[in-house]
């Protein structure tokens, strides 16, 4: 090989200065044959035959891997709980922006109708003391009828809605009593149109 040697002249503030570098061989190494490229290591195939040894499970695996098979019901139901809460929750949280969107560009005379039907609401609690049913009929009552003075339209709508939810709450709730009476409480010697009296 070549060594380099190189000689400069002056301070080592003067860098730009020109130098020249001198190549010698050296004399004390013997020549070298060259090598080709299919005989380095980094190409090489490594000769014998390579085997697959899996290592033994330690303590801390085993015990890993069992409580990830003992969990693994629980992740999955709590995986299913978040995919159909998620979307009911970013219809809430939807809701919750649209409303404070409403709330910044109010219309005139919301806030005030506001206050009025919350002091029905609060002058609905006052009057309820003593019976916990008047406390959760008078309140939601007094603001009811407070709100509908003001919304007369929407409070229609809301009557009719919800009132026919309730008969059909109301019928579905007779049908299953009707039918949990009839299979716990009635006698079978008293049941008329059986099979057995014709």
């Amino acid at each position: 090989m070549f060594k380099v040697i190189q000689r400069s002249v002056g301070p080592a503030s003067l860098s730009l200065l020109t130098f020249k570098v001198y190549a010698s061989q050296k004399k004390d190494s013997p020549p070298k044959t060259s090598v080709r490229v299919n005989e380095l290591s980094l190409y090489s195939v490594p000769e014998g035959q390579s085997k697959y040894v899996e290592e033994p499970r330690t303590q801390l695996e085993e015990s890993i891997s069992h409580l990830r098979q003992y969990c693994q019901p629980y992740t999955s139901w709590c995986q299913e709980v978040y995919s159909q809460t998620e979307p009911k929750m970013q219809s809430l949280v939807q809701w919750g922006l649209d409303s404070y969107e409403y709330l910044q560009n109010a219309p005139p005379g919301f806030f005030p109708r506001l206050g009025v039907i919350g002091f029905a609401g609060i002058v609905g609690l006052l009057l309820a003391r003593g019976s916990k049913i008047k406390k959760l009929v008078y309140p939601p009552g007094f603001m009811g009828v407070a709100a509908s003075l003001y919304y007369p339209q929407q409070a229609i709508i809301f009557v009719q809605v919800s009132g026919e939810k309730l008969y059909d709450w109301g019928l579905r709730g007779y049908i299953v009593i009707e039918d949990f009476w009839k299979q716990n409480f009635q006698k079978p010697g008293n049941v008329k149109n059986s099979p057995g009296n014709k």
